[in-house]
């Protein structure tokens, strides 16, 4: 007989076998080290932007596993009550919701704000032109530049610990997948860890005037692309019509 645990960490699968003779005892010689345990998770829905792309037999760029990445990144204070109460505009049901609801929940989102801020695609690079933006990046030295699913600066890696590495990056060509920053599950992480800082630790509400990014600021352009990309969230976080009444 063969028992199996299941994915237990991001790339990590640990197998446990015990096999039973024929009324023979066998001990298991060695026991195999505990992983970490996967927390409840659930896939979260196409963004219209992935689903129009699939339709349209596009390159869509997004793989589902950066879904379970995200979901698996999440901690435990962005499925708890400490979320500001104004996800509700999206997630209506979300205090109501079971943790791995939740889970999908923040998946989508940033499938979302990836949409929006860069089409999807992984290695997408901006340099804004805007005086409030276009100041030298404190870890490369250089202008800064928007960079990955998220945009995001190597200045990240220092301000909120993000797993950028701009020493080997400035070896590798601009739009190299391999840098450290364009890789999605690092720059999603670092995603994760900024929203966290905005609406755990610092208090403030996931669409703020100064939040880190503009598009999760309300009356500009890119949040209202983001807002189109929000209309097809899981459907937990929806409310439930009203009964219907019989009529006599």
């Amino acid at each position: 007989m063969y028992g199996w645990m299941r994915f237990a960490g991001p790339g990590l699968v640990v197998a446990v076998a015990l096999t039973v003779g024929c009324g023979k005892k066998e001990e298991a010689h060695a026991t195999a080290p505990a992983g970490p345990v996967a927390p409840p998770m659930k896939p979260a829905p196409a963004t219209p932007i992935l689903a129009k792309k699939a339709e349209l037999g596009q390159e869509t760029h997004w793989d589902v596993e950066w879904d379970k990445m995200i979901e698996l990144a999440i901690p435990a204070e962005m499925v708890s009550r400490e979320v500001p109460r104004d996800v509700r505009r999206f997630c209506p049901q979300f205090y109501e919701m079971q943790e791995e609801d939740k889970r999908a929940f923040w998946a989508y989102f940033f499938q979302a704000l990836a949409g929006a801020e860069a089409g999807l695609k992984p290695t997408t690079r901006v340099r804004h032109t805007q005086p409030e933006v276009a100041v030298t990046d404190t870890v490369s030295g250089r202008a800064v530049r928007s960079e990955g699913l998220l945009q995001l600066t190597y200045q990240d890696q220092k301000r909120y610990g993000c797993d950028f590495d701009w020493q080997h990056d400035k070896t590798l060509p601009a739009n190299d997948p391999g840098k450290t920053i364009l890789q999605p599950k690092n720059n999603l992480e670092c995603g994760v860890k900024i929203l966290d800082n905005q609406i755990i630790k610092q208090k403030k509400p996931l669409l703020s005037p100064s939040g880190y990014w503009s598009t999760l600021r309300p009356g500009t352009v890119s949040y209202r692309v983001f807002a189109k990309q929000m209309t097809n969230v899981p459907m937990a976080c929806r409310k439930a019509p009203p009964p219907q009444v019989a009529k006599r």
